[in-house]
């Protein structure tokens, strides 16, 4: 079993990360340390998902009072779903040499802890579209749309004006805060791009992506990352191609192109905003950057997606860990002294669980933890506000009995005989975690000389298999080609002013409440009136 050096981080600053402020009620502050906040309602006030959550959070902050924070951390493991944080904690502990049950993780030492209620206004169990809108704008929408309320349909812009929502983000930014946002998927994938887009389809990350919908009111993902009011002053992932024109050379990979059908380079519209503006991709730019200055940093590493933890070491120009750029967007955003807002995800836990593939998600939850350790290290929790949760769970299961310290990746060996031991039924081994649907009930197999693939699904022998190698994909019940989403509720976890209200079952969008309250930038439902 093995754990990269960068998910060993959190371990290094896990002993200042444990430190904790004890709750207080909130009593007014003679002296906030930063610039009084002016509180207000967004254009999607009037949504009842966002009156309704508003109403609960306000009671819980009238109930246990409510400080003021200078600045949010938003941290959201795509993907991450309780099961998944229970068998990172076991294999980050295995992997030590040490007890994996008993093991902290640095998100473990938060002191707030509630549920999510994760269903989208139109989906039982959601995508990370609706779910991250409910985050950053206060409303439930329909899966697949981004920053619009339910009132827009998917993949229709005549549905688009008069339905866009404010995210925090931009209210933060127009009350002169500094943002900023981190990613390990394309920094226009759904949950990032919530923080500044709003489109009718998840999917329109450029102009070429569109089928010929791109006007100048119902703009790509990309484009609206440029020309946002956010005015992030740092925003670092992957999704290169997104940004650069078709048939332009992808500087890292010669033989792929960027995809843009417009001719526009947005990373060099970027570049030109102001003399302070950079961009960078690669870990050569990403070391040469003084993030202790007031340059504004737009930090493209891939095509696509950034590597998967495990893979990142074999990056041929480097990528900075999510850790590494967590740090450098807290030291950047610090400078502010009237505060900031940052999201980081990630996401690339969602996308080892959908290729079935457990090593690497726990291995990406493991560097996301390193990147919460590195937070909490960084500020203080007398004015800073961290909020850890997941989008959505996956499909992932802990099962059978497995004796204490059985290896997570590994076959069960129980201590019970019979039905519930080591074996099932059939007389065969099964692995402790495995998914209830994904691209591992099934192994392609050759079938006729013309060499068309047919599928074998019968339950494996494991006996002999690797059950850790990286490439090894769990045993799923149902075949399907990518696991899904599960929708089940999601941990949030929570320190600091505004922390007390994370208790007990919330829906999903009562964060954005939280935050924005916490912030002094939303007004309460009773100010209104």
């Amino acid at each position: 079993m093995r754990m990269t050096l960068a998910a060993l981080v959190s371990l290094g600053a896990l002993a200042a990360a444990c430190a904790t402020v004890a709750y207080q009620p909130a009593s007014e502050p003679t002296n906030l340390g930063f610039a009084a906040r002016t509180p207000s309602l967004p254009v999607q006030a009037e949504d009842p998902y966002f009156t309704t959550a508003a109403t609960a959070v306000d009671a819980r902050a009238t109930a246990r009072g409510l400080s003021p924070a200078k600045n949010v951390i938003l941290f959201v493991g795509d993907g991450m779903g309780i099961s998944t944080i229970t068998a990172a904690r076991i294999y980050a502990g295995q992997s030590l040499g040490i007890d994996g049950e008993s093991y902290q993780l640095a998100m473990d030492t938060l002191p707030w802890a509630g549920l999510s209620r994760t269903y989208s206004h139109n989906f039982q169990v959601s995508d990370s579209a609706a779910t991250a809108t409910a985050m950053t704008t206060g409303v439930k929408t329909r899966s697949g749309v981004l920053g619009v309320t339910s009132e827009a349909m998917l993949g229709n812009c005549a549905t688009l004006p008069g339905n866009e929502t404010l995210s925090l983000f931009e209210m933060a930014a127009r009350a002169g805060l500094s943002t900023g946002v981190v990613t390990t998927t394309r920094i226009t994938h759904a949950t990032p791009a919530a923080t500044f887009a709003s489109i009718p389809h998840r999917d329109w990350e450029s102009d070429a992506n569109m089928r010929g919908a791109a006007s100048d009111t119902c703009r790509d993902i990309a484009r609206q990352l440029i020309e946002t009011p956010v005015n992030f002053d740092i925003a670092l992932g992957g999704g290169r191609s997104k940004f650069l024109p078709a048939g332009t050379p992808d500087p890292e990979y010669p033989d792929q192109t960027g995809e843009r059908a417009d001719g526009r380079d947005l990373t060099r519209e970027w570049t030109e905003k102001s003399p302070n503006h950079r961009y960078i991709f690669d870990s050569a730019g990403f070391n040469k950057i003084d993030f202790n200055s007031d340059l504004r940093v737009l930090g493209l590493f891939e095509p696509s997606h950034m590597q998967f933890e495990l893979d990142r070491e074999n990056d041929p120009a480097g990528e900075p860990s999510l850790a590494d750029m967590t740090r450098a967007a807290i030291t950047r955003l610090s400078r502010n002294e009237d505060g900031f807002i940052l999201m980081v995800e990630g996401g690339r836990i969602d996308h080892a669980h959908h290729g079935g593939n457990a090593i690497r998600a726990l291995e990406d939850t493991l560097a996301f933890d390193a990147a919460i350790a590195a937070a909490m290290e960084m500020t203080s929790g007398e004015d800073t506000l961290i909020i850890v949760t997941a989008d959505h769970s996956h499909t992932l299961t802990i099962a059978g009995y497995p004796q204490r310290g059985n290896p997570i990746l590994g076959l069960t060996v129980s201590g019970l005989g019979g039905e519930g031991g080591s074996t099932g039924l059939d007389g065969l081994p099964y692995t402790t975690l495995s998914y209830a649907n994904g691209p591992g009930a099934c192994r392609r197999v050759q079938d006729g000389p013309d060499g068309i693939p047919s599928l074998d699904c019968a339950r494996q022998d494991l006996t002999s298999i690797d059950t850790t190698a990286p490439n090894f994909q769990q045993p799923a019940l149902v075949p399907m080609g990518s696991e899904t989403h599960a929708g089940e509720d999601v941990a949030i976890l929570a320190r600091g002013p505004g922390a007390a209200l994370i208790s007990g079952v919330l829906e999903q969008n009562e964060i954005f409440h939280v935050m924005g309250r916490a912030l002094g930038l939303v007004k309460a439902p009773q100010a209104d009136e």
